[in-house]
């Protein structure tokens, strides 16, 4: 009987769901008609969704899109996301009491957050994931990697799919300011259990694919600000006329550094003159640029220089400084970190992955260890993992793929 109880005590305390998720949710909510007003958006609630657990898939357009699932949906949700909340000290542990998202590692295939969402969903618990992993910086959906059919057979719950429509325009990921306009937030979709238990997984990722594929530049409309083409340059690497260069964002235009072009960003979010008409086009030629640069003969040619602060991520628990002002040599085939009299050397052979987190930081990912590397405002982390992804690439084969990253 003692054990019984146990047992019972046991399996209580290791629940991922908790009442308080709801309390805390009931407590953010008021405060919802802001943060819409404050964007421009428009949330459409899912109609009837009853008290049956969901797994919410998304496309990814602001820094706000979770609060904007929470709204349309009311229950409470547990997001899965990257391991960088997790590793913020105490800031980390009071959003892991208050809401508990669910960890994973953007690098890899993280068996540990499957397992974890599998829980929750037995648990009776809404799961939401924006599949692309990534805050799309081009304004279309990014790649979503074909394993999320295979979590969504695993899961077998009812997926909703929620499409973000005009985020781009009010907040691109590349910008710091809310741009004054309109976004819509709503549900293309609900596929129930039924729907796709006799699909292949295969077949299940090329719906998800499907359903969240946006290209925000198929909307019209305007959004107003007073720097709208402001840090543009932490995304964009290659000029139409250099190559290899880096840009200037400032305000309403773009230049480039090397030949002085000068581009103006309006307000329709097009360029005020070619060969781009919008950022997507440049984002779209900057792969292809990238993709036809032999760099396994350019290994050691020095191709960017930047200076940013260096810290140690201890994953799930904290983050250690390493030096305010390391500077950074980003070479052919390396990744060259200088700081004091000391040198590391990071090369492009060894390194792991590198990703790109929120607007400007990047994480190296090298043996066991993790280093986070932040450049002052405009420092573009984008050209690292880029170029790393094209000298990988080249290392198994050319037919290995074009995919840079994102």
């Amino acid at each position: 009987m003692t054990n019984d109880k146990n047992k019972q005590k046991n399996k209580k305390k290791n629940r991922w769901r908790r009442f308080r998720h709801g309390v805390v949710k009931s407590l953010v909510l008021p405060f919802s008609p802001l943060v819409k007003l404050w964007y421009g958006a428009k949330v459409e609630r899912m109609k009837r969704p009853g008290k049956r657990p969901y797994l919410i898939l998304s496309n990814h357009q602001t820094a706000f899109d979770q609060f904007f699932v929470g709204m349309l949906y009311l229950r409470p949700i547990y997001y899965v996301a990257s391991e960088d909340l997790f590793s913020n000290g105490f800031i980390s542990r009071m959003l892991e009491w208050a809401v508990r998202p669910i960890p994973i590692r953007k690098q890899t295939t993280d068996v540990r957050a499957v397992m974890t969402c599998v829980k929750v969903a037995k648990e009776g618990g809404t799961i939401a994931i924006a599949p692309e992993g990534n805050r799309t910086y081009s304004g279309r959906t990014m790649y979503i990697n074909p394993a999320i059919g295979g979590l969504v057979k695993i899961l077998r719950l009812p997926v909703v799919f929620v499409r973000f429509e005009g985020g781009y325009g009010v907040q691109p990921r590349w910008a710091n300011n809310v741009r004054k306009g309109k976004m819509r937030v709503y549900v293309s979709r609900i596929m129930e259990p039924e729907e796709y238990k006799n699909l292949t997984d295969d077949e299940v990722a090329d719906i998800v694919k499907k359903e969240l594929y946006v290209n925000d530049f198929d909307f019209g409309g305007t959004y107003k600000s007073k720097a709208r083409a402001e840090f543009m340059d932490r995304f964009l690497h290659v000029c139409p006329d250099c190559g290899l260069a880096t840009l200037r964002a400032e305000k309403q235009t773009l230049t480039c550094t090397k030949c002085h072009q000068t581009w103006t960003y309006l307000e329709d979010r097009t360029f005020d003159r070619g060969p781009f008409k919008n950022p997507l086009e440049w984002y779209d030629y900057q792969e292809s640029y990238i993709n036809n640069l032999d760099l396994l003969s350019r290994e050691d040619e020095l191709l960017f220089e930047d200076t940013a602060s260096m810290k140690e991520v201890i994953l799930y628990k904290n983050k250690e400084p390493i030096s305010e002002e390391a500077h950074l040599k980003l070479f052919g085939g390396r990744l060259e970190v200088t700081f004091g009299s000391e040198t590391r050397v990071y090369p492009f052979r060894e390194i792991t992955a590198f990703t790109v987190l929120g607007r400007n930081k990047l994480n190296l990912y090298f043996g066991d260890k993790v280093f986070q590397f932040k450049g002052d405002r405009h420092f573009n982390p984008v050209k690292y993992m880029h170029l790393h992804h094209r000298f990988q690439n080249l290392l198994k084969g050319d037919e290995y793929g074009k995919f840079l990253g994102f």
